[in-house]
């Protein structure tokens, strides 16, 4: 049986902004079904890729691709740094947004349901301004269950949060998209080392990808894990390398 959550091909991928390339002739693979971490410095390129990737960016040379050879597009759901929950909106109204603008019918107890996964039960008909930022980020993160999409790009989602939350949202995310192929973008090492499963730095101008060697170990790792302890030390070390080519 082909795997429903399929890896994406990156083809001689090449991005220019204002005649200077962002990346020339990219190749990497994102693997099927895991999660896999892209880091970088500000302004290498991530997120044009993760656009790119979305449809959200036309490419002008190169190929994205993957198995099965449906539409990629269509088999996406993005989370944006910001949760982009409608103040207008209710909780519960904002996981079934997308339903709605596709005029598919609403299945409430869906949504009910994994509301409840991510804890947020008893907010259910309350409205964005009355949430805290990490219950602001949950409802995002419903949102994205709700439309169950086979891959999730996820733009530094949790970067604005405290670093509870952010502990916490980690959590609730490497549980539940189990199994889905998972683009994670961020910053942070720590973040890297608890969630990847497949780790990609990408370095240089034009930008290309390291990949680094997997961590022992299932997802979420703890924190105090030595593997994590180690494997965040060795990728700091290399950023910092890499960020003086």
């Amino acid at each position: 049986m082909p795997n429903i959550s399929p890896p994406i091909y990156i083809h001689d991928l090449t991005l220019n902004y204002q005649n200077k390339p962002v990346f020339s002739k990219l190749n990497t693979t994102f693997q099927g079904g895991v999660f896999n971490i892209l880091l970088g410095a500000s302004g290498v390129g991530k997120s044009s890729l993760l656009k790119m990737i979305a449809g959200l960016l036309p490419i002008s040379e190169g190929q994205i691709t993957c198995e099965p050879t449906a539409s990629l597009t269509s088999q996406i759901s993005y989370m944006a740094q910001q949760d982009l929950l409608m103040p207008w909106a209710t909780v519960i109204q904002n996981v079934m947004l997308g339903s709605k603008l596709r005029k598919e019918k609403q299945d409430k107890s869906k949504a009910l349901h994994i509301l409840e996964q991510v804890g947020l039960s008893n907010v259910v008909h309350q409205y964005p301004s009355q949430l805290s930022g990490g219950m602001r980020q949950r409802a995002a993160l419903a949102r994205t269950l709700y439309e169950d999409r086979p891959i999730i790009l996820m733009d530094e989602p949790f970067s604005a949060l405290d670093s509870v939350s952010r502990s916490k949202m980690q959590d609730y995310t490497a549980q539940l998209l189990h199994g889905k192929t998972v683009i994670l973008i961020t910053h942070d090492p720590f973040e890297a080392c608890r969630l990847g499963e497949n780790i990609q730095i990408l370095v240089g101008h034009p930008a290309q990808i390291h990949l680094i060697p997997s961590i022992q170990g299932s997802i979420p790792r703890h924190p105090d894990d030595i593997h994590v302890q180690q494997a965040q030390a060795n990728l700091l070390n290399l950023l910092i390398e890499k960020s003086a080519i």
